[in-house]
């Protein structure tokens, strides 16, 4: 017993030292690794015991893994769509926003149940809230330059696509693959390679 318990420790601990050097996706020269994206989906699911999910539709498995990336990835996209534009996000507005979204959600005790609905893991919020300032500011931004409410969602997407491709996307595979014309992360198609040719 002694010696399977070993076993299951050593390739454990060799599994995590694999995630820790090991690249879930790269943008540019930022590299998002596994163990980045295993801490957002372990703390997820920890919290997720200490509610009731019973109303709530959540991701599990490879979906669950895949929109982690997915967050960490636009998160970072958006930081550099923003630094194109000369746009800042304070620590303190981070702060503020936060507050907003305690009291929006009827305070502190109704955070955990909150964030498991939303799928953001605790330690991600502040990096959650940066990026939807990020897009705020960048959607401020667009108006003020003219372009029209109905079409400012869709600037900004195009801007993402662009800084995507300017900087160059990697998707590890057990994520799935990167969609470079909507710049998203899909499953991979287990039949796409017997149909479609190696060429396209």
């Amino acid at each position: 017993m002694k010696k399977i318990l070993a076993m299951i420790a050593a390739a454990a601990l060799l599994l995590t030292g694999c995630s820790q050097v090991g690249a879930a996706a790269t943008l540019g020269d930022t590299k998002i690794t596994q163990a980045t994206v295993q801490a957002s989906v372990e703390a997820i699911l920890a919290e997720r015991a200490k509610v009731d999910t019973t109303q709530m539709q959540l991701e599990t498995g490879e979906e669950l893994n895949r929109g982690q990336l997915r967050f960490h990835l636009l998160s970072a996209l958006l930081r550099a769509v923003g630094a194109d534009l000369k746009i800042e996000v304070t620590k303190a507005e981070i702060d503020t926003r936060r507050a907003s979204i305690v009291n929006q959600v009827g305070g502190e005790e109704q955070m955990p149940s909150a964030l498991v609905n939303a799928g953001i893991a605790p330690n991600d919020l502040d990096t959650y809230i940066e990026a939807i300032s990020f897009s705020d500011k960048i959607s401020q931004f667009f108006l003020a330059s003219g372009i029209t409410e109905d079409a400012v969602g869709g600037e900004i997407q195009k801007r993402i696509v662009a800084k995507a491709k300017a900087l160059g996307v990697t998707v590890n595979p057990r994520y799935g693959k990167w969609d470079a014309e909507n710049a998203n992360i899909v499953a991979v198609d287990p039949a796409s390679s017997a149909v479609t040719p190696s060429g396209n």
